[in-house]
This record gives structure tokens, C-alpha cells and sequence, in this order.
């Protein structure tokens, strides 16, 4: 009989079984879960497996000790530095795989298995982007050209705020932390991400110099910020505060971390949220609920544009991107060589359809 699932058995087990006979091949194994959608997955990766093996689990290949396989490629990727956030996923997945096996099929399958359900720029960030660096990390110029999925680049946010609303947010920020709120100042007037604000060093700060250095960001690139006269000022103080820092602020990411800005966002929309995020708790719909770290980064290059007066070329001129594709998208926000063509067009009468000639 075809592969079934039998429900969790009380007093037995919690968790979906997957029983019959496919291909010649008895099972009768716990698929792990007690979601059906998860184990009539697990009763599809079983299927697969045995018509590729003609038996489950599939057979343990020993690698060959001179070849290189995705796990040690792997390992000396992270050793140069790689970001390690998915690689356990991908070695649970390609354990000792050949690397110079693994081709655009492979990834595919992979993205496919790991995230079932996972949309493709989720896929893209998690299984694409770190299995092809690390398979290219290890091939280099041998390695084959790959395709992303669709879709992979996600779609492009463009929400920023007013400048009223910001400040109503860094008022409320200064009422719960006066250091989470010099930490939004920085993200704000100067457009740097999250975690390029978490890593500043103290020792890279110069108020005098109206400069912050950023060594690394995420392109790669390093960056000298040009800060504000009054921000300069409130980081000189901040400093002498907190003598022999070596990070600028004390903040370290994680869940914490997120709720302190939604807890400004809602206080900034007059609503209360729990100091700590109880168990089960989900945020209200609410008209600043758009806002997140990013988004400050948006609202600067919005501001650059609106206020500021910078193009595309010279929102790349700032290192916040490294080429005109990334940071074009503010040019559709604040189309700004368009603005002062407005006052040409003509002005209409109390006619309908008559101009008045100046």
C-alpha cells in the first residue's frame, strides 16, 4: 500500500506516523511532528528518497578524504570570515556532499526541501546566497554560474517617515532609554543599518572631527560618517559618560532589542505595550507600526533627496551603496529634478479647461 500518514495516538505518540510500503520499500517511521503539512512533507522527502536510493534512509556514501566536500568547504569559509547564520541548516542538508557536485539542481532541491513554504527572497538569503559563497569560496573561478529564484530580491520597501513623526518617536525612545535614543539619532542622520550602528566602536567616534568611522559594513566597504553638529554634541557626552567603552553603544541584538523601538512606536501613537513581549502577545495594527530599524535608513536617503537635495549619484557618493541600482529607488520617492517643473505647468481657471496667462 502507498505511503499514509496515521494520526498522534494518545498515550502513544504526539506526533504524526508515516506507514505503508512505496516502491517495494516498507517504512513505518515518526515523521517528527504534530503538524499535518509538515509531515505530509516528510512523507514527500521519504518518496523522493526512495525513488533516488530505492531504499530509506538513504545510504551513507564515505566520502572520498582527498576530495572536498561541502562540509569542509564549509568550515573554512566560516574560518574567513563567512557568516555562519544558516550554514547549520545547509550541512545538515549536504553533510559531506562532493562541493564540486553540487549545481544549480542541488541548491534547488535544497531551498525546496529546507523551506517548503519559505518565500524566495527568504530562500534566497538562507540556502542561495551562503551555499553559492561557499561553493565559490572553495572553487573559485572553477565554480559554475548560478541562478537565483525569482522573486529572489524581495520587494522593494520604500516607507520613510514625515520628520514629525520621527520626532515624536525619538521622544518617546529618550523616556525609555536615553541611549536607545541617541542610537536611533545616529541610524537616522546618518543612514547606516542596524548592526553597522550596533558594531561602532567608542574608539572610532570623533565628536571634534564631527566623524564616525565604520571599518567593515555590509558591502563590504569601509565608511567615514559626517555627523551632525548637534548629534556630535550629544555623542561627546555620551562618551565622557561611559569612559573605557569599547563598543559605542551597549545594545546587542535580538528580540529585546526590537521590542525597545516598538515600544517607542506605539507610545508615539499613544498606546501601551508590555515592557517585555509576553508569550503569545502580537502588536495591534497601528498607524506607525511600519516602522522598523530600516526604515530610518529609508527616511534618511528620503530626507537626502527631499530636503537635501542629493541625487542618485549623490546618494552612492556617500558609501551608503555601491552602486545607482540600490539607491535608486529614492529617485521614484522624491523625484526631485521634476519638483520645480510643477510651477510651469499651467494654471487653470474657473473654466473648465481655460488657462489663465500670467
Amino acid at each position: 500500500m502507498p505511503l499514509k500518514l496515521r494520526p498522534p495516538r494518545k498515550g502513544k505518540t504526539p506526533n504524526f506516523e508515516i506507514r505503508g510500503t512505496y516502491l517495494g520499500c516498507r517504512v513505518e517511521v515518526s515523521s517528527g511532528t504534530h503538524k499535518r503539512s509538515v509531515a505530509r512533507d516528510k512523507l514527500v522527502e521519504i518518496e523522493e528518497c526512495i525513488e533516488r536510493h530505492g531504499k530509506y534512509p538513504a545510504p551513507e556514501v564515505k566520502p572520498d578524504p582527498g576530495r572536498p566536500t561541502f562540509l569542509t568547504a564549509a568550515n573554512a569559509w566560516m574560518q574567513a570570515g563567512g557568516d555562519r547564520r544558516y550554514v547549520p541548516m545547509l550541512l545538515k542538508h549536504f553533510r559531506e556532499t562532493p562541493i564540486d557536485e553540487l549545481g544549480q539542481a542541488a541548491i534547488d532541491a535544497a531551498a525546496l526541501t529546507l523551506l517548503p513554504h519559505g518565500a524566495p527572497d527568504y530562500r534566497n538569503r538562507a540556502v542561495y546566497a551562503p551555499t553559492i559563497a561557499i561553493i565559490r569560496h572553495q572553487l573559485g573561478d572553477k565554480a559554475p554560474v548560478f541562478r537565483r529564484p525569482k522573486g529572489s530580491k524581495g520587494r522593494q520597501r520604500k516607507d520613510f517617515m514625515w520628520p514629525e513623526d520621527a520626532g515624536l518617536i525619538l521622544t518617546e525612545a529618550a523616556k525609555i532609554d536615553p541611549e536607545f535614543e541617541l542610537y536611533l539619532l545616529v541610524l537616522l542622520y546618518n543612514g547606516i543599518r542596524k548592526s553597522e550602528g550596533l558594531h561602532a566602536l567608542a574608539a572610532n567616534t570623533r565628536p571634534e572631527d564631527l566623524a564616525l568611522w565604520l571599518p567593515t559594513t555590509k558591502n563590504g566597504d569601509p565608511r567615514m560618517l559626517k555627523l551632525r553638529g548637534d548629534v556630535a554634541m550629544r555623542l561627546r557626552a555620551h562618551l565622557e559618560a561611559h569612559p573605557g567603552r569599547v563598543q559605542l553603544f551597549r545594545f546587542k541584538e535580538g528580540g529585546h532589542f526590537k521590542h525597545l523601538l516598538l515600544r517607542a512606536t506605539m507610545a508615539a501613537c499613544g498606546l501601551e505595550c508590555p515592557k517585555r513581549r509576553p508569550t503569545g502577545w502580537k502588536k495591534p495594527p497601528f498607524r506607525l507600526g511600519f516602522v522598523t530599524f530600516h526604515v530610518f535608513r529609508h527616511t534618511w536617503a528620503t530626507w537626502m533627496r527631499m530636503y537635501g537635495g542629493a541625487d542618485t549619484k549623490g546618494l552612492v557618493a556617500t558609501g551608503n551603496w555601491r552602486d545607482e541600482r540600490s539607491a535608486a529607488r529614492y529617485a521614484h520617492v522624491v523625484p526631485r529634478a521634476e519638483w520645480d517643473r510643477v510651477d510651469s505647468l499651467p494654471t487653470l481657471g474657473t473654466g473648465r479647461g481655460k488657462a489663465v496667462n500670467d
